[in-house]
């Protein structure tokens, strides 16, 4: 799984019609120590996450295993959002 920050929409209106009613975000990667990263990803939206929110991001074979992705081509899928997290006793997140 990926911890990350949604940081945008992406809108196709040609796709593959398996993906047609799916939301696309964008998702910036952050470290565990809640830095952000270079690295970003597109996934389906299956929680209803919007821009700015922290996320728990499912990659590969995993994020076609959603009620939402099941049977389409779908290689990332935000599966959770994120209240918060700890490191090693040290809270390092909390959603506002």
């Amino acid at each position: 799984m990926i911890l990350g920050k949604v940081i945008g929409t992406l809108v196709a209106s040609q796709k593959e019609e398996s993906l047609n009613g799916l939301k696309f975000l964008i998702v910036r990667r952050v470290t565990v120590d809640n830095e952000e990263t270079s690295g970003y990803i597109v996934a389906v939206d299956a929680v209803g996450a919007g821009v700015g929110e922290m996320v728990m991001v499912a990659s590969g074979s995993s994020a076609r295993l959603t009620r939402l992705t099941d049977k389409r081509p779908c290689d990332a899928v935000i599966m959770a959002i994120v209240d918060t997290w700890e490191l090693d006793g040290v809270e390092k997140y909390r959603k506002d």
